[in-house]
């Protein structure tokens, strides 16, 4: 009897249960919420979903429109919610962890849209839109070419809504931003009237309707473009009295968002400068043993001197390639997954709005197109032979050496190859800038401590020319948008702390105006520096550099607080 009544007990609790989880349904899984956000970002973003190699979105363009903003921002803020519930029932570290990029993610979105709203006072992405959204189309062979022209074709024909939304959603943005406009809205012509029609003449492959469409959609785009160009210069740029700074709050918010670095902002300056300071010592002692009867900007000029001319940038970058890969297995640096080399050619004319070298790699989820391009800037055909000079300048020989390492072995290419290897989605396709370009920074050092240029003081005052650089954008980020700085302010800066010539100091300074946050290069490497030294005290004698680094590189360009959960589990020392 005991056991029959314990038994009925035991049925009636089932069957209550059973009703309270067909009353109360289970929340969404949280890799179920992570599609659902990938779906709405990439039909926000259509171009991002091609770049990562998702080519259902091939045909569609990014609608810009204040009401498309709207609507963007009430989807944002309903994911929050949805991520928040899903953070709030404990999931599973792993999910745990995507849950906690994405929240960040959509968290900086909604800062950026709703209270800084860089769509409302900068008019570059909408002129660097087009020119990029068919770029990449054309130049990874992911489909026949034919076919790829229906998407170009589509996009074109799409470009003018994105104009006229420039028109409409801009107003009073700072003088700096409409400037570069300008020259990313006349680049674009030339390239959607030159390159992009040779290009889709080709793929028509003799097909007269398919060119005919492209023709009329190619002629709409130019015309938007052109009178996008004419009214910049004549409308906008007279009224472009607005300011770039968005304020030490939005700062701080921006660096917790997207970096997870919740250091007070004073912190964050003071730990710049002492770099600066340190770096500037060391670049001005290894200049004396150069040559100790020069000036430190002397000694700079002079290895300057040995550049490339115009016609030779690309073959200059291509013979650095082979050197730092093979120092790279030789010296058990990091484990190179793949024997194929990036392809080297010149920054896109849409793409020049003030990086000298980029990558530009085929996304995670790419099944067929494996090109991936290590992108240099040339001069431009406009500037005097005085700025060519100068360009030109900054890929001496032994700065083309940093620049590749910082690129390609062991940079941004190699984190590229391990790209399929990531453990989930989200790491796929999420990131923080102060790993992926804190990671690349910091290769540039830790190469030179490992026996890469065999001592040679030119090639460590590359290295630290390099480290002045992104010194100089650490301070000047944090000086234009919390200090009151001026673009000619930070320019100084880094002329004097960091040996750049004055053309190219300007274009850095002012990229610090529409990219308040560069200061990611160093502050990652400085973060990454101080993970290695947890990691090899916590492994001791199991410790090895390569094993440090191969376990950095396949986790995925995570925000470096979260690396720091991964790597050393319950270890709770600071970032920095």
């Amino acid at each position: 009897m005991r056991f029959a009544s314990a038994g009925a007990v035991s049925g009636l609790t089932l069957t209550l249960l059973l009703s309270a989880c067909a009353s109360k349904p289970e929340p969404p899984k949280v890799s179920a919420f992570v599609d659902t956000y990938y779906d709405a970002l990439f039909t926000w973003s259509p171009s991002f979903g091609t770049s990562v190699g998702f080519h259902q979105y091939d045909k569609q363009l990014e609608d810009r429109s204040a009401a498309a903003y709207e609507r963007r921002i009430a989807t944002v803020k309903e994911q929050l919610k949805q991520a928040e519930a899903l953070q709030a029932a404990k999931p599973a570290e792993q999910d745990q962890i995507d849950l906690t990029m994405i929240h960040n993610a959509l968290q900086a979105e909604l800062l950026d849209l709703e209270t800084i709203q860089t769509w409302r006072h900068n008019p570059i992405d909408y002129v660097a839109s087009p020119g990029g959204a068919v770029d990449l189309l054309m130049k990874r062979n992911f489909a026949p070419a034919k076919e790829r022209l229906a998407g170009v074709t589509a996009r074109l024909a799409a470009a003018p809504a994105l104009i006229a939304a420039m028109k409409a959603n801009v107003d009073n943005p700072p003088k700096e931003f409409t400037d570069l406009a300008i020259r990313v809205a006349g680049g674009s012509i030339g390239f959607l009237e030159k390159e992009v029609a040779v290009w889709a003449k080709d793929a028509a492959g003799g097909d007269a309707q398919a060119l005919s469409d492209f023709q009329k959609a190619d002629e709409a785009v130019v015309a938007a473009m052109k009178d996008a160009a004419a009214w910049l210069k004549s409308d906008l740029l007279p009224r472009s009295k607005g300011s770039y700074s968005i304020g030490a709050g939005n700062f701080s918010k921006k660096l917790l968002y997207e970096e997870m670095v919740d250091l007070p902002l004073d912190r964050v300056l003071a730990v710049g400068q002492a770099n600066l300071d340190k770096d500037y010592n060391d670049f001005v002692e290894t200049a004396r043993k150069i040559n100790p009867k020069l000036s430190p900007a002397d000694v700079m000029k002079s290895l300057e001197t040995e550049h490339p001319t115009e016609a030779d940038l690309l073959p200059a970058a291509r013979r650095t390639i082979e050197g730092t890969r093979s120092f790279l297995i030789d010296h058990k640096i990091v484990t190179v997954p793949s024997e194929v080399r990036p392809r080297i050619e010149e920054t896109p004319v849409y793409a020049r709005v003030g990086s000298f070298a980029s990558m530009d790699t085929p996304g995670p989820y790419e099944e067929k197109a494996t090109e991936a391009f290590y992108y240099v800037t040339p001069p431009e055909k406009e500037w005097d032979t005085k700025h060519k000079e100068e360009h030109l300048r900054l890929y001496n020989k032994y700065v083309m050496q940093m620049i590749t390492i910082h690129e390609a072995f062991p940079g941004h290419y190699l984190q590229f190859l391990y790209g399929k290897q990531f453990p989930t989605k989200t790491r796929k396709l999420g990131g923080a800038a102060s790993n992926a370009e804190g990671w690349a920074h910091y290769t540039e050092q830790m190469m030179l401590e490992q026996g890469y240029g065999e001592g040679d003081p030119k090639i460590h005052l590359a290295q630290l020319s390099e480290a002045l650089l992104r010194d100089c954008r650490y301070i000047t980020g944090i000086k234009l948008h919390t200090q009151g700085w001026t673009v000619e302010q930070g320019q100084k800066l880094f002329v004097e702390k960091g040996f750049q010539q004055p053309a190219n100091a300007f274009e850095e300074s002012r990229r610090g105006a529409y990219n308040p946050t560069y200061l990611y290069y160093t502050l990652g490497k400085l973060m990454i520096y101080k993970l290695r030294a947890d990691y090899q005290q916590a492994k001791g004698s199991a410790y090895s550099l390569q094993g440090f680094h191969d376990e950095f590189v396949k986790q995925g360009p995570l925000p470096l607080k979260l690396m720091r959960q991964i790597l050393l589990p319950g270890n709770t020392a600071p970032l920095l």
